[in-house]
Formats: structure tokens, sequence, C-alpha cells
């Protein structure tokens, strides 16, 4: 077996540095941009464009700093060739969820423009408000609940990157304790991403409710970063030390865990679409009603065939499933559906979009600079270590083999 590596000897290439000053300046101009979108929201009253993208913006990095976190502990707890050379990856992913806490700010300073629950005209005009206020929905609770999730997220990713990096100076064995964590953690991160779902986006409607809005986002921050995975390792096995590490069969598990993630959210969305279509209640059906009208109709039939049926029928095929490249392309793909799913959860939600598609130059540009800056921080967390824990056993295993692409 091989003897372990000097720290030097995982060191990140120097294309992880370009790639950071690329995030930035994809950040820099379209942030401007966006703040200028911010500006028009107070010196148009009543035009709330830009806290409704920034929203959707939210929802998409949060994918990806919470997705790495619950792949990382998927990884803790079960294992797999695919965990042990992503698992810097994924880590680096995880370590952005203070950065998206501060993102969070502005959605409390527009509150009240973007939740119906938060306008005292409106609810003094709503029973069914009144009644859930006190109980639950309300700006103290809501703020509460908002410091629980992150302050159980945040101490998850803490905890879980101390280890990692006591595996970089020391030969400790931590597979127990981190298996230990991780399965508890992952029940821990469902009930909380359950409750912030209904909170940050499904209270938008505050008179239409769904048991499985959880879990739709929660398949959806696994699918999302399986592909950033999937992207960044398909780049990084041009460079050392990756070259000796990653072999074909690791894509294939990704690109299958892809496939798994795919399925998983297109049965959630039929089974939540089925069942409130089937009781046709008044108070349950309004939801579809507006997004299947207007210009939303046909979105539709684009999100159904752009984020299940192209990466499901593509991922049968075990040849692009293995092929780096291929793989990588067809992620980006996804990330980008990603972003039309999470729009079309929240931008109907507001009155003058109900049966009515149209898209704002702000939905584009705020999230554009949101995904920068997180890639920015992304990528600087992925530079500072070793691409691979340097004393994990699991390591010399994949040493041992023999890598060709």
């Amino acid at each position: 077996m091989s003897s372990p590596a000097r720290p030097n000897d995982y060191s990140p290439p120097a294309v992880v540095a370009v790639w950071q000053r690329r995030s930035l300046a994809v950040a820099i101009p379209f942030s401007i941009a966006a703040v200028i979108g911010w500006a028009l929201a107070y010196v148009h009253p009543g035009y709330d464009q830009f806290y409704r993208s920034y929203l959707v913006g939210f929802t998409l990095v949060l994918g990806l700093g919470l997705g790495s976190l619950a792949l990382l502990m998927i990884y803790h707890s079960t294992g797999g060739n695919w965990g042990t050379a992503s698992r810097r990856i994924l880590e680096a992913g995880s370590r952005t969820i203070w950065a998206i806490a501060v993102a969070f700010l502005p959605i409390l300073i527009g509150v009240h423009r973007l939740y119906p629950w938060a306008q005292a005209e409106v609810v003094a005009k709503d029973a069914h408000l009144q009644r859930i206020g006190p109980a639950y929905l309300n700006l103290k609770l809501f703020v509460l609940r908002a410091v629980i999730y992150f302050a159980v997220w945040l101490a998850l990713s803490w905890w879980l990157n101390r280890q990692s990096d006591r595996q970089d100076h020391e030969p400790v064995a931590l597979q127990k304790p981190l298996r230990a964590v991780s399965c508890a953690g992952l029940v821990v991160y469902g009930f909380t991403m359950t409750f912030a779902a209904m909170d940050w986006t499904m209270s938008l409607e505050p008179h239409w409710a769904s048991t499985i809005w959880g879990l739709l986002y929660i398949a959806g921050q696994g699918l999302i970063a399986y592909s950033l995975m999937a992207i960044v390792l398909s780049r990084l096995v041009h460079y050392e030390p990756m070259r000796r590490l990653v072999s074909a069969d690791q894509f294939l598990d990704i690109g299958k865990m892809i496939l798994a993630a795919t399925m998983l959210w297109g049965w959630f969305t039929l089974s939540q679409w089925l069942i409130i279509w089937a009781g046709n209640l008044p108070e349950e059906i309004s939801f579809y009603l507006s997004r299947t009208s207007g210009g939303w109709r046909q979105f539709n039939f684009f999100l159904v065939i752009g984020q299940f049926a192209v990466p499901f029928f593509l991922l049968l095929s075990r040849g692009l499933k293995s092929t780096p490249r291929q793989l990588a392309t067809l992620a980006v793909w996804i990330i980008f559906m990603r972003y039309w799913d999470l729009y079309w959860c929240v931008m109907p939600s507001f009155e003058d979009h109900r049966g009515h598609f149209h898209y704002s130059w702000q939905d584009a540009v705020v999230p554009i600079a949101m995904l920068g800056w997180w890639l920015y921080l992304f990528f600087g967390y992925l530079k500072r270590r070793p691409l691979v824990a340097v004393y994990d056993e699991r390591v010399n295993l994949l040493l041992d083999q023999h890598h060709e692409f």
C-alpha cells in the first residue's frame, strides 16, 4: 500500500485561483446592476422586483451551500470512492453557509414587500392570517426560526470541517464520530430545511400549504450540489493531484446519483400535483391555477422537459456518466434548470405574475451576482487546503488504483 503523501502533494492547482478571479469578475458588474435595481425599489414605491429576484437568487445559493453540507454528511454516513475524491469540494461548499446567513439580511429588510402575512393592512382584512399569525406567521417567530436554522447548519458545517482539518496534520481515525454526527445531522437537516422552505417560499401564499414542499427543496438541493461536484471534479481531473486519484468509475457513481436525485425530484413534483389536482379543493388548487394559465402553461412544459426528461434520458447512458466533460455539460444544464424551477416556485406567488408570465432584467442580474459571489467564496475555500484529507486512509486506496482518461 502507498505511504501517506506530504500535504504539498495534494495542494490545489493554480487554476483554482484563476477560477476564483473569474467569479469575482462576474460578481462585481452584476452586483452594480443589482444595486441599481435595489435603488429602484425605493425610488418607485410599490416596485418590489428586486426583492423577488433576490429571493430566487438566495434560494439558488442556499441550495448550493446546504446541498453540499447534506452530501458531505451522506458521504460520512455511507462512504464510497466518489466522496473520498469529492470531499473537499463539498466541504468548501458547506463553509459558505455563514455568507448565506449574511445574505438573508436583505430578505429581512424586504420582508414587508415579499410576504402578505408581514403586511398589517393585509392581515387586518384576512381572518385566516389573523388566526395563524400569533402562532406561527409573524415577524418575531420568522426571525427566531431563521436564527435557529442557520445556527444548526453552521454548527454542523463547522464541526465537520474542523475534524477534516485534523486529518491534514495527524493520522487520526475519525470515521466513527463523523458517521455518528452525520447520521444525526441528516435528520436535523431534513427537519430544519422543511420548515425553512415553508417559511421562505411557501408562506408567499399563506392560504396554500403542501406537506411535500420541503422534500421538493431537499431533492433540488441534492441535485444542484451533485451537479456542482461533477463540474468542479471534471475540471480538476486534468491537474495533479486529482489526475492520480479520480477514475471513470467515480464519475459513473456521481452520474448515477444525479440520476437518482432527478428521479426523486420528479417523483415529489408529480406526487404533489396528483394529490392536489385529485383533491380539487379551492384552497389547494389555487397554487396550480396561477401556474397553468397565460405564459406559465408553456413554461411548465419547458420545466418538465428541461429538468426531468432531458437529464433522465441522457443519464441512462453509461458512457455519458463515465465521461467527465459530457457529465459536466449536463450538470451545467441541470443547475440552469434548477434556477428556472425556483423561479417557478416564487414568481407566480405575486399578484402581478399570476396567470401572466413576466421576466424582468433583475431576475437574471440579481441571481447571477449572488452566484458569482458564492463561487468566489467557494473557490477561495477550495484553494486553502489540500484537495483530499492527507491522512485519510481511504485516499491511499485510491492511489493504489490506476486512473487514466
